[in-house]
């Protein structure tokens, strides 16, 4: 199977699935029968699966499941896998004797290993996958649909519930505590190993209420469960925190799901118990707290003085942070508000360049 054959095959299922939102946004819109593969089949796969997902895992709701669908479907196409790819020599993709990659997903997000699937894959490597028990219908559901594009690449996939054996090379993704399960079973192996890392964004007090707005995005997509999540804000001293919080109204929706609601109430009662400082709105806290990683329900914050000296501290604490949402900010890069749920095929998590490690193995 050429590198061509499966670039054609994931535009192909780019296409399929921004068909498949386009259907949903014209009022249940049948898929086009015109192309033969695009059937309503393919839209039963997708509804049976996102269905699925939602019972076994609540935080996984309908709209949390369209969004990452809608992230995957905006950079699978044709030109911006090719972008993507053209640093490597084509015949690096192509290796002479494929070798199995196993990846042991996380589970915190719907489809949040797509990347190294994809990665996995479009190198001509085998994909070995270990689901996360939270997270294990919506991958399946993208191979059954790679299974009706492309019989050939389809067998280079496999999904399995036992300890990873036989594999030539491992990327893994969890928490800090399984970090250290991840070097003590599969050290010895070429690997990838990513930890906890944070969102931050940064407020210059000159933002306008459609960005603080589009800040809510990167604060309560996926509930903030996220490693693209802004979890903490840096503002400056005197920062009026009104206008945030006027800006944020839009997601009071939020108050409707449990689990969230639950994680509020707990932490709203610790503060209030403990008479630690916050504001609330309702339905987020906000307390100032050096620490980056704030839980769910809770957005952290912090004063600078100076942008420059907080560039700095940034960019030397650049291992525990995934993205910088701000407006342009000198000596940082940056991430448009609004923009942390949706990387660029080449916006590797932990700055790992996934594909250098599949060619160089």
């Amino acid at each position: 199977m050429t590198l061509e054959d499966r670039i054609e095959t994931f535009d192909q299922l780019g296409r399929i699935i921004k068909e498949y939102l386009e259907s949903l946004r014209s009022q249940g819109r049948p898929i086009s029968k015109d192309d033969p593969i695009c059937t309503a089949t393919l839209s039963n796969i997708i509804e049976t699966s996102i269905e699925e997902a939602g019972i076994l895992n609540r935080w996984f709701t309908r709209q949390n499941i369209l969004t990452a669908l809608s992230g995957i479907s905006q950079i699978l196409y044709r030109k911006n896998i090719i972008s993507w790819l053209k640093p490597w020599n084509p015949e690096s993709l192509s290796p002479k004797i494929p070798l199995k990659i196993g990846v042991i997903m996380a589970g915190n997000l719907p489809l949040v290993g797509f990347h190294d699937f994809l990665s996995v894959l479009i190198t001509g490597h085998k994909f070995i996958g270990k689901l996360s028990s939270r997270d294990d219908r919506l991958l399946p559901m993208i191979s059954n649909i790679i299974s009706i594009i492309n019989k050939d690449l389809f067998e280079n996939i496999e999904f399995t519930e036992e300890k990873l054996y036989g594999i030539d090379a491992i990327i893994a993704t969890g928490s800090n505590n399984t970090f250290r399960y991840f070097d003590y079973y599969f050290g010895k192996y070429p690997h990838i190993f990513r930890k906890n890392r944070n969102g931050v964004a940064i407020l210059k007090g000159n933002e306008t209420t459609d960005e603080l707005a589009s800040l809510g995005d990167d604060i309560f997509t996926y509930f903030g469960l996220g490693c693209r999540n802004v979890s903490k804000v840096f503002v400056p001293d005197n920062y009026e925190f009104h206008k945030l919080f006027e800006a944020l109204e839009k997601f009071s929706f939020i108050t409707e799901h449990n689990k969230y609601m639950n994680n509020y109430q707990y932490y709203k009662s610790v503060y209030l118990l403990n008479k630690i400082p916050h504001y609330d709105n309702g339905f987020l806290i906000l307390k100032q707290d050096k620490t980056y990683h704030s839980p769910v329900s809770v957005l952290f914050y912090d004063n600078y003085a100076s942008i420059e000296k907080l560039a700095d501290r940034l960019v030397s604490d650049s291992s525990f942070l995934q993205c910088v949402a701000a407006n342009e900010t000198p000596g940082l890069k940056t991430v448009p508000f609004g923009k942390t749920q949706f990387p660029e095929l080449w916006d590797y998590a932990d700055n790992i360049n996934t594909i250098d490690f599949l060619i160089n193995l």
